[in-house]
């Protein structure tokens, strides 16, 4: 009997708590009230945690979106369930919008003439295209400038099966600063185009402008939804938005981290003093070392600034990295750690006895946010829910 793909994932996988996202999800549904939906947010392989895994979990908790960002995303999550409900929050090419349309994707919608592309495909396959607008306040990405906004109401008043059913925004500076002046600037202009739909008579069923850091922080951004990404996997947004969250509230086991990343040691090999480990001889032992082997490397998302600079969990206690890491493998010194042998559970990402390295840390380690830790987790690698 040959064996089945999950059975080879112990090399290295990426273990998803069901309980801590559940957690996550319902804390914050606690925060904004029953009135709210939620969408949440799945893009960039739900963060790194896996669409499929993810999706799994949430579906019996009444999502009303899952938020993707681009059409190759919806249709990579719907794989076996054509029921999702989608919102797509990036741009759709023209060519893919009638693919979206006969599936009843919902589109973010920001440039006139992908109005004009739904109305001429909603009036041939005699279906509604359902919109949400995106709206430009200050983060100048994509969005409708207020100047700009009366035109796509006329032309969206003309196009009968183009329904809107949302309009949005995106805060530029509401997670890197606890001063949310620039984050108030955005809403009240949000607030004054939505009185431009008011005054053209147009009731929108779906206002949404909350990240996570907004979710958290202020009620007065919760309008009809949430776009809850990054603090569902029990990540905060920034520093700030959690210091932000401090000075107002003591709690600060709020969430819960999702994703542990792990995997084994490969070899173990007795290194004397003097000798060079890995690429370009970055690192020379100064006593005789034992060094071992993790099959892991910057491929798998491992970042090669992590050479000379990270630790690992081995047996409960922390491994230096030793040289560079390679692609596929890098290494680490258990000299201090005498009983480690071949095969040992090896932690990037999570927690071994009394120890924990964080997403943040490997952040912190590498100049980057734990967005980017996470979410360049090579997809490839095995997501596997643990309970």
């Amino acid at each position: 009997m040959g064996l089945r793909f999950d059975q080879l994932s112990r090399e290295s996988r990426v273990e998803i708590s069901r309980s801590a996202l559940i957690h996550n999800l319902r804390t914050i549904r606690a925060i904004v009230g029953e009135k709210v939906d939620i969408s949440a947010v799945v893009k960039a392989c739900a963060y790194g945690h896996g669409y499929g895994q993810v999706v799994e979990i949430l579906k019996p908790e009444g999502i009303r979106f899952f938020g993707v960002h681009s059409i190759d995303e919806a249709a990579a999550l719907v794989q076996g369930d054509s029921s999702l409900p989608i919102l797509i929050l990036g741009y759709v090419p023209f060519e893919h919008l009638e693919y979206a349309v006969e599936r009843d994707w919902r589109l973010t919608v920001f440039n006139m003439e992908t109005v004009g592309k739904l109305a001429e495909i909603t009036r041939r396959l005699n279906r509604n295209a359902y919109v949400h607008l995106k709206l430009e306040t200050g983060t100048n990405r994509q969005g409708i400038r207020q100047s700009d906004l009366q035109g796509f109401i006329s032309v969206l008043e003309k196009s009968r099966n183009v329904i809107i059913e949302g309009v949005s925004m995106h805060f530029a500076n509401i997670e890197d600063t606890t001063d949310h002046s620039f984050a108030k600037m955005q809403l009240d202009c949000f607030a004054n185009m939505l009185n431009i739909f008011e005054n053209a008579g147009i009731t929108i069923p779906i206002r949404h402008t909350a990240s996570s850091a907004a979710s958290l922080l202020f009620k007065s951004t919760h309008f009809d939804m949430i776009r809850f990404g990054i603090s569902l996997y029990g990540l905060w947004p920034s520093k700030e938005t959690y210091l932000s969250y401090l000075l107002s509230n003591p709690d600060n086991s709020l969430l819960r981290p999702v994703l542990s990343w792990k995997s084994i040691v490969s070899q173990i090999k007795d290194v004397p003093a003097g000798e060079y480990i890995g690429y370009g001889c970055t690192y020379r032992t100064t006593t005789d070392s034992r060094i071992a082997v993790i099959p892991v490397g910057y491929f798998d998302g491992y970042d090669r600034k992590l050479s000379n600079l990270a630790h690992v969990l081995i047996r409960g206690k922390r491994a230096p990295v030793r040289g560079r890491v390679c692609m596929d493998i890098f290494m680490v010194d258990v000299t201090h750690i005498p009983d480690a042998i071949l095969e040992d559970e090896v932690v990037m990402i999570g927690e071994q006895g009394h120890e924990k390295i964080s997403a943040d840390q490997l952040a912190d380690w590498v100049g980057t946010i734990n967005y980017e830790i996470v979410s360049r987790i090579n997809p490839l690698l095995p997501r596997v829910i643990v309970e």
